[in-house]
């Protein structure tokens, strides 16, 4: 794979400090020799300017080196780890800057320890490669931690919706649905929409909309529902009144082109669920519903319906303002998919708080079947066979059989209408803990069932599970281990 500019400026600059190094000459002596300033030179060691032929060939005259060997990308023994980690595209596909870390020092980091750093790092790509993950994979992986150490609360984002409903005089009774939008994004923004179904075009039946710029047409399906456009019209209008430019254009990821347009599409996101559900009179609910000692799906589907939302948006933005506004952020968020009257679970969102990894995607095994999230949509499956716009609610309180915590989880699932036959379910875990219980009354339900979870059969403990679909086979492997460990520490 060929090197890029910046990469080939980088190369030059590790090469020409080596080389530097390797005589003993310090920066002054090196610039006094070549006749070149010592600022100069090292902007070139540093990888942020690429010298002219003159310049090399007094830089190369001065290491008494020949031209051409001091221009080749060849490195030595010691900084070929370095080339081979920009040959991966390591330094162009992780987002270094979003993290403010500059390419060109963590090159020079290495530079200094290029071996043990550098197989550190190529062992890294090994796991992801060996693991299948993508690097789109790896982007929304580093957002969710991202999202993840801000408990997923965000006060520019929400100060931005704030702004937005101030300058729109959107009050806090207002509720923000699809005409609402769609007139808006018309009239402020001569953005016109369009719907489509699968007879319109085929290829595109899976996905929620697309935007067209050249156009500046918003095309969106005709199978979701109302909630569920009022939420694709919100985010069209993020993207716009943020000026946000480098962004998906589809609703549903075919290609992602940057860590940046995922970032983006998750700050849009956001704004749309910020200005969907306001945040003080969602707090103001939330506060009402908390004062109870026993938890009611009825108040929740209240909320639900008041805001007109999908039940996603709604967990997804009660997740979002728990931590800040009631100080409550042991917690995750999960989402599930499956097929109706299939086993076929897949989870495509998870979020947890705290440092708390319970439950969480697991490559190849399978998951705890008495989870709630799981078991909705089990009984949502079986309950379509007569009616197949059902929604359910339910709870439980899981206890977590080898981690020892132990949560309240909430639990809706209903149809995914933009894919036929499949359901959904989002979940909310709250920990129950005595800090807790002071402000949820309805966490000591004793009402809920009160279930022994784990996380996913190979690694369960609890032996006579009837739910149980695998051996734990992950657990006997690392019992076998323990063993053999305690008894070669016996001999003597």
């Amino acid at each position: 794979m060929s090197l890029n500019t910046d990469h080939i400026k980088l190369i030059f600059g590790l090469k020409l400090k080596q080389l530097r190094q390797e005589k003993g000459f310090s920066l002054q002596d090196l610039s006094n020799i070549s006749k070149l300033s010592m600022s100069y030179i090292n902007e070139i060691e540093k990888g942020k300017k690429y010298p002219k032929a003159d310049k090399i060939s007094a830089l190369a005259e001065a290491l008494d080196i020949d031209y051409d060997s001091l221009v080749s990308l060849k490195l030595n023994k010691k900084l070929e780890p370095i080339s081979k980690l920009l040959k991966s595209n390591f330094l162009t596909e992780i987002p270094f800057d979003f993290f403010g870390i500059d390419p060109a020092n963590l090159l020079e980091m290495l530079s200094d320890a290029p071996i043990k750093l550098s197989a550190f790092i190529n062992t890294i790509i090994k796991i992801a490669r060996s693991y299948s993950m993508s690097v789109e994979q790896f982007y929304f992986a580093v957002l969710r931690s991202y999202q993840e150490m801000h408990n997923n609360y965000f006060p520019d984002l929400e100060e931005i919706a704030k702004d937005f409903l101030k300058k729109n005089s959107v009050s806090d009774e207002k509720v923000i649905d699809e005409f609402y939008l769609s007139n808006l994004l018309l009239d402020q923004y001569g953005i016109s929409i369009e719907y489509f179904d699968e007879k319109d075009h085929p290829t595109l039946a899976t996905i929620r909309s697309v935007f067209i710029p050249k156009s500046k047409k918003l095309m969106i399906n005709k199978r979701i529902s109302s909630d569920q456009r009022a939420f694709t019209l919100a985010r069209e209008v993020g993207f716009l009144f943020m000026n946000i430019k480098t962004r998906p254009m589809t609703s549903s990821w075919i290609k992602v082109n940057s860590f940046e347009e995922v970032f983006n599409n998750f700050q849009a996101s956001y704004f749309a669920g910020a200005i969907l559900i306001k945040k003080e009179p969602l707090v103001k609910s939330l506060t009402e519903i908390f004062k109870s000692d026993k938890f009611s799906s009825k108040k929740l589907n209240e909320i639900i319906q008041k805001y007109q939302t999908t039940p996603e948006t709604l967990l997804h933005r009660i997740f979002s303002i728990l931590p800040d506004s009631f100080g409550i952020d042991k917690l995750f968020f999960l989402r599930f998919e499956a097929p109706i009257g299939t086993k076929d679970y897949s989870l495509t969102k998870e979020l947890h708080l705290y440092k708390q990894h319970d439950p969480q995607e697991s490559k190849n095994e399978n998951y705890c079947r008495r989870w709630i999230s799981i078991k909705i949509l089990d009984e949502l499956s079986s309950l379509q066979k007569k009616d197949k716009n059902q929604q359910l609610i339910d709870t439980q309180i899981s206890n977590y059989q080898d981690a020892g915590n132990q949560y309240f989880v909430i639990s809706i699932a209903r149809p995914l209408n933009i894919l036929e036959n499949t359901n959904v379910s989002v979940s909310l875990g709250f920990e129950i803990s005595d800090e807790a219980s002071k402000k949820i009354g309805f966490l000591n339900d004793s009402k809920v069932t009160v279930q022994n979870v784990n996380q996913t059969c190979e690694k369960c403990s609890i032996f006579d599970c009837k739910e149980r679909v695998a051996a734990p086979t992950i657990l006997q492997e690392r019992r076998h281990i323990k063993s053999m460990t305690e008894a070669i520490a016996k001999l003597s």
